[in-house]
């Protein structure tokens, strides 16, 4: 799927776009379809007070049944990674139930009422936010929180979490390291397509949060001929010295090895012009032997947290975990802590957003009255085809946040 150094990069990158309807990426799942599904951002506290010595209902909702290997893969380490959060869960009774949506939005928002008639006090999942936002509707008047698996902070906020590691999340931590680094003129270049523009305005955002400067933006089609195009504009603007980073989104995953491919032919590279990424540059494995993505920066999660979990659940179920897998365990875990903390506000809003946050498989993580999440994230470059911590992942919320 993608191009290396010995093929050609136009085919490879042809051929990977083609079939990115078939892939399943966390960011590109996660971020589609979010225009005009934001609720309402911050109101009052919703959900129902519990008795923290009786089982907590909780309800999975898995995108299971959907016929794609990929996406049954995903659901089943979901229920999986959950059903090791509720067995962890000393201290607090967690009674999982799972439903399967398919990954569709009307079986998402069925299976959601059958959960609540069944007596559910929250609901973890779903994974699309498009789905998640129809569920979060449906809920509302039922006073049930919703923590889904998206990664969209666009659909958001009134009983609406999101468990998935935001665009938001990335932008800031890496602009904010930028910052104290020197690198304060960010050069943004976005796909032209949904995620590519909501990741745009999140880097945008970031800039303007962390004290930077905008030097400027470059959209592109998820093309070659669309990254041909665009080529030239972002060289001329690292040419004129106003530029000091250079952001990319490169959401499609075809498109991060053919783009700076080009821009290194240009004699753009990050050894001129610093580089930065929303999506993980170490994944696949592949990508960490290219030449022209060696020292750029990228966020990822807490190493050794997330391989502790990884090796506890290939042990169980004897295979590797989806990389959303954490997030099933993530979010049950959460939930089973307040419980454990004797917390009667467990499944509210207010108990959920607690300012000291959760241990999460890769690092704490808390949620926000706004319905988005904030995640302790390591800064990570490669170096010597070898990936590098440049800036440890945070152990507490003292000091880190927006």
């Amino acid at each position: 799927m993608f191009a290396s150094a010995t093929t050609r990069p136009g085919l490879g990158l042809r051929r990977a776009i083609l079939r990115a309807g078939a892939a399943v990426s966390a960011f590109f799942l996660a971020a589609c379809d979010p225009a005009g599904m934001g609720q309402q951002a911050t109101g009052p506290s919703i959900g129902q007070q519990i008795d923290p010595s009786q089982p907590l209902r909780v309800a999975l909702l898995t995108p299971g049944g959907s016929g794609s290997e990929n996406l049954e893969w995903l659901s089943r380490s979901l229920k999986n990674a959950a059903r090791m959060a509720a067995a962890d869960a000393q201290g607090a009774t967690i009674d999982l139930q799972i439903y399967d949506t398919g990954g569709d939005t009307g079986r998402a928002v069925a299976q959601a009422n059958a959960a609540a008639d069944a007596g559910a006090q929250i609901i973890i999942g779903p994974l699309f936010a498009e789905a998640a936002n129809a569920v979060g509707h449906a809920m509302r008047p039922r006073e049930i929180n919703v923590l889904s698996f998206s990664n969209n902070s666009e659909i958001a906020g009134g009983n609406v979490f999101i468990l998935g590691n935001s665009f938001q999340n990335v932008a800031d931590r890496l602009v904010s390291y930028g910052v104290k680094n020197g690198k304060r003129n960010v050069y943004v270049v976005a796909e032209d397509d949904i995620a590519g523009q909501i990741g745009g305005r999140a880097i945008e955002t970031a800039i303007a949060r962390n004290g930077a400067r905008l030097a400027g933006r470059t959209n592109h089609p998820v093309s070659v001929s669309g990254i041909d195009a665009a080529t030239p504009q972002i060289t001329a603007a690292v040419s004129s010295g106003q530029v000091d980073s250079v952001f990319m989104t490169a959401n499609n995953q075809a498109v991060l090895p053919y783009l700076t491919e080009k821009l290194a032919a240009a004699g753009v590279t990050t050894q001129v012009t610093q580089f930065m990424g929303l999506t993980r540059w170490d994944q696949p494995g592949s990508r960490i032997s290219l030449p022209q993505l060696q020292n750029g920066w990228f966020a990822i999660p807490d190493q050794g947290l997330q391989s502790q979990f990884e090796s506890r659940y290939a042990s169980a179920y004897g295979e590797q975990p989806h990389e959303l897998a954490s997030l099933g365990y993530d979010g049950v875990a959460a939930v089973a802590s307040l419980v454990r903390a004797g917390k009667k506000n467990a499944v509210t809003t207010a108990g959920l957003t607690q300012g000291s946050g959760f241990a999460g498989v890769g690092g704490i993580f808390r949620l926000r009255p706004d319905g988005t999440s904030q995640r302790g994230l390591a800064v990570a470059t490669i170096r010597g085809n070898q990936v590098l911590i440049l800036d440890p992942a945070p152990k507490s919320f003292g000091g880190f946040g927006f």
